[in-house]
């Protein structure tokens, strides 16, 4: 089983560059105005659509759990050498849970996370906590 998920983009190019990076795969498809990724690890069938008009919702993120903080380290350094990663969160708490991640937005403004959970916890986020952020007039700002 895969999870599908089809994203509008307004510079295929771009966003094929970096979700290349992200997913550490090459497009199993590229068109003019289309590119499929297909990955084993994670398990997911990316499509990426080009259009003209693109309004993503800020207020949402995506993630890529991962088993392991090598892995998510082999993804800093990754995203890193591409110019990509944006934060990184060593043994903080978000979201129920002590987890390690890197947070990157993709050309479009959808943000993404690379993490592992360490282990489940009683409060949701910190104050020093990056998770769940949504941009705002004023930049980026916690959602609990």
């Amino acid at each position: 089983m895969k999870t599908h998920l089809n994203l509008a983009t307004r510079d295929l190019d771009r966003s094929v560059a970096f979700y290349t990076r992200l997913l550490n795969a090459r497009p199993a498809k590229v068109l003019s105005d289309y590119a499929l990724f297909i990955t084993e690890e994670p398990s997911l069938e990316l499509a990426l659509d080009l259009r003209n008009q693109v309004t993503p919702t800020l207020d949402v993120h995506f993630g890529i759990f991962v088993e392991s903080t090598d892995d998510v380290e082999t993804a800093i350094v990754r995203l890193e050498s591409a110019g990509l990663a944006e934060s990184i969160e060593r043994e903080d708490t978000c979201c129920y849970a002590n987890q390690t991640k890197v947070w990157t937005t993709d050309p479009d403004g959808r943000r993404w996370e690379v993490y592992t959970v360490h282990a489940d916890t009683e409060e949701r986020d910190t104050e020093a906590t990056l998770c769940c952020l949504t941009e705002s007039g004023d930049g980026w700002s916690c959602c609990t």
